[in-house]
């Protein structure tokens, strides 16, 4: 959940907002579960076993949840003791097995969807073209609304989805009173030739099959901080409404399952089982009604796991788990990006797999199912350690259950890995450790977070998608039940420690511009002419002609003498001003070249302008300027061009320098001690303290309040310790911390301070890193009108 203003009164409201997920399930579970016990005739054997079994492991775990419910009341519940229990390690397999859980929830509840919009119209399970039935195209189109509406924001969400959940509630008691009213009440036969050795496997399979019913149990575990009162009355409040839905939906399994069972068909392609029993059960016309329901609650169920990816994103985002853009907010403030890849990922499978919810159930219950054994060992783990501590005979009695709850989802997962092994589940072993590693390395290429904001997206990512976090404990960097305070969290590293960047000077001798013969890449000229004048650099003019033009003869040769021309009336009229400057005119592509000539020559720094030739931005059309950076380790000077071609004379009065606080971030300075001492320009270094505001994450606003202000307080003692090492070489300095978001502070103090350059580090990552990683530096030369001193950084400082 995020951030609640408005609270959660009451346990009925929790359900109506948590319970979408495991309310639909037994709209789905029984087609798949039925066909496997009646194709093998064994129904009137299996068919209570497997009920009876599921049952009992609702109350298990609904019961294991109590406790987590009672010793996590921030939110942070889900499987939230796994990282604690298990180790580091878990946090990217929760992460990775979560991300997978949301896309198959969206899949299986859209297919599920589709299934009831197909019992009412028969025609959509013909096939179309490519042997495509026409419900598969249904399902995309209304996998791309439903992605539309939930990137339209949480207000847009609940009012569409909102009501759905009632209705599916109410649905499913008119069928339970319908099924005692015609039937009697009446419950499965527990029949122990279930589990004789010719039956087991069918019952063990019916269990697997119809276990999807315990997918989206843990969000009730997430919710307690939405709710009004004490502690533990929030927890109180949050069980309850686990208790309504699943106790709605165990009444239906024991209830009117057996009515399932004996009127429906699972055989059936055209209609599914519960529609059948709709349409026996209820006066028209509400089985149509209920048709309705379903399909207005599974659209809610693909919303609702829309929106966990969506804050899960954030959360692994700023925990630096995943690139940048896949956390950035849109117009309406929630991460869309991730929306639409998973659009686009259930679109694609489809096409290729089909709409049937039998297809993908087995996967989507053996994630839920790790999870939950996760959960259940580290709870059990968890209540063995408080016995030790102090013997207490309810705790123990507490043990039992949660060993017993560990043990039937760990059996479960087991059972759905072997028996459904080939038809699915193997994926795991492939998709759970390619993000495993694309976790690892994303956070390692990005680096670690400030401890404050590894904590809030720890808060962040379980708050809000059931990621399974609880609090940070920052001494040992594990997490434990016990919240953490702001005066706990440290920056590392320590922003006032001295670095050997604060008391060098670079001299920039020799300086290369790039040249193409356009006027977009001759705005570059002014600058360097101003600097070579002030300090009396060498200058050397770079332009390169593509070298496959080497084999058109006459056509290289007139391209190669239009350069030279060009360059050599630029070369006059330098050194008719006194400058000291040299052309060179290299074959290839430019960048290529001018990597080259910077390691023979021992260049100081590059100079180009943002635009080329074709006029387009260099930096977001992945052109030269881009490329340089994945490709040299020397400073490079964007100059940005204008289309118009009408530049104000050069000048260098002010120079903005950002820094993050990190003696990373410190190799600009003794390049911007070097310009300031030379031009006599005013110095104003900026700092984004590494906390977004309050609405930005889902813990309290004034934790996060607390949180910012330490931050403020640090980055200011940091900028002090800068500043005085610059004002002993007489350079005029000023500092600011400010802002929320750093590219946006940077690019508007830029404007509003009217600065000539502003001076940053870059990770200068080549190729899959650059795309997978990108970089703040990266966004403020697209944003800022200004000009950029940008020094590559590839390695990261001792």
């Amino acid at each position: 959940m995020g951030h609640v203003s408005n609270k959660l009164n009451n346990a009925f409201e929790g359900a109506l907002a948590g319970g979408g997920d495991p309310a639909t399930s037994p709209l789905y579970v029984f087609g798949p579960f039925l066909r496997l016990i009646v194709v093998a005739g064994v129904a009137q054997v299996t068919f209570g076993a497997s009920i009876w079994l599921v049952v009992l492991t609702v109350a298990v775990v609904s019961a294991m949840y109590r406790l987590v419910m009672q010793w996590v009341t921030d939110g942070s519940g889900g499987s939230g003791l796994s990282e604690e229990e298990f180790g580091p390690w878990a946090a990217k397999i929760n992460a990775a097995i979560t991300f997978v859980e949301y896309t198959l929830t969206f899949l299986v509840s859209m297919a599920a969807m589709v299934t009831f919009i197909a019992d009412r119209v028969p025609v959509l399970n013909d096939t179309l073209i490519f042997n495509i039935q026409y419900r598969t195209f249904i399902a995309i189109a209304l996998s791309v609304v439903t992605g539309w509406l939930v990137n339209r924001g949480p207000k847009m969400a609940a009012r569409t989805f909102g009501p759905a959940t009632a209705g599916v509630l109410l649905l499913l008691w008119a069928m339970i009173i319908s099924t005692i009213i015609k039937y009697g009440f009446h419950l499965p036969d527990f029949n122990l030739q279930a589990f004789s050795p010719e039956n087991l496997r069918f019952t063990l399979g019916g269990y697997v099959r119809i276990l999807a019913v315990m997918t989206g149990i843990e969000v009730f575990a997430n919710m307690v901080a939405a709710y009004d009162g004490t502690e533990s009355q929030k927890g109180k409040k949050a069980f309850n409404s686990l208790l309504i839905i699943m106790g709605t939906t165990a009444a239906t399994m024991l209830i009117v399952g057996p009515v399932i069972k004996d009127v429906a068909d699972p055989l059936l392609e055209d209609v599914s089982v519960f529609t059948q029993t709709m349409d026996v059960l209820l006066p028209t016309p509400l089985p149509y009604l209920g048709t309705l329901v379903g399909i207005a609650v599974l659209m809610s169920a693909s919303a609702a796991a829309a929106q966990g990816l969506q804050n899960l994103s954030l959360g692994l985002s700023e925990r630096r788990y995943v690139p940048p853009l896949f956390g950035k907010r849109n117009e309406y403030q929630v991460a869309d990006k991730p929306v639409w890849l998973q659009v686009i990922l259930v679109g694609i499978v489809f096409l290729l797999f089909g709409t049937h919810e039998e297809t993908y159930l087995a996967i989507y219950a053996a994630g839920v199912f790790v999870l939950l054994s996760m959960t259940g060992w580290a709870v059990a783990k968890r209540l063995l350690r408080q016995v030790r501590e102090k013997f207490d005979i309810g705790t123990a009695l507490l043990i039992v259950g949660t060993i017993l709850a560990a043990i039937l989802t760990t059996g479960a997962t087991g059972i759905i890995f072997v028996e459904r092994f080939a038809e699915g589940a193997w994926t795991y072993f492939i998709f759970i450790p390619l993000l495993y590693v694309i976790f690892g390395y994303t956070r390692k290429q990005m680096g670690e977070p400030s401890a404050a904001l590894d904590y809030l997206g720890r808060l962040d990512a379980s708050n809000l998608a059931g990621f399974g976090f609880g609090q940070l404990n920052p001494a040992s960097g594990a997490v434990t039940a016990k919240p953490a305070t702001p005066d706990d969290l440290r920056w590392e590293p320590a922003p006032i420690t001295k670095s050997k960047w604060r008391h060098q000077e670079f001299e920039l001798k020799k300086v290369i511009v790039l040249l193409d013969g356009s006027d977009y890449a001759a705005q570059a000229l002014p600058w360097v002419k101003m600097y070579c004048q002030k300090t009396g650099a060498h200058l050397t003019l770079l332009s390169s002609i593509k070298s496959k033009l080497a084999n058109e003869g006459d056509e290289f040769e007139k391209k190669f003498s239009k350069r030279q021309t060009y360059l050599e009336g630029v070369q006059k009229e330098l050194q008719s001003e006194g400058l000291d400057v040299e052309m060179v005119i290299r074959s290839g592509f430019i960048a290529d070249a001018t990597q080259m000539l910077v390691h023979e020559k021992h260049i100081d720094i590059v100079v180009t302008s943002t635009r080329g030739k074709s006029g387009e931005l260099n930096w977001t059309s992945s052109g030269v300027s881009r490329k340089l950076i994945q490709k040299i380790n020397q400073p490079i000077f964007l100059v940005q061009a204008t289309e118009d071609g009408v530049l104000a004379p050069p000048k260098l009065d002010k120079i903005l320098v950002p820094l993050d606080g990190s003696i990373f971030s410190e190799r600009v300075l003794p390049y911007a001690r070097s310009l300031a001492q030379v031009f006599g320009a005013e110095i104003i270094l900026l700092s984004v303290p590494a906390v977004p505001e309050p609405e930005d994450y889902s813990a309290p606003s004034e934790l996060i309040e607390e949180i910012r202000r330490k931050a403020e307080e640090e980055m200011e003692n940091f900028l002090d310790a800068v500043a005085r090492s610059l004002r002993e070489s007489g350079i005029k300095v000023r500092t600011m911390v400010t802002g929320t978001l750093p590219v946006r502070t940077i690019v508007n103090i830029g404007h509003e301070e009217d600065v000539d350059m502003i001076m940053n580090t870059s990770r200068g990552r080549g190729g899959l890193e650059l795309f997978m990683v990108g970089s703040k530096a990266q966004r403020v030369v697209e944003q800022t009108e200004k000009n950029v001193f940008m020094i590559p950084i590839r390695d990261r400082p001792a």
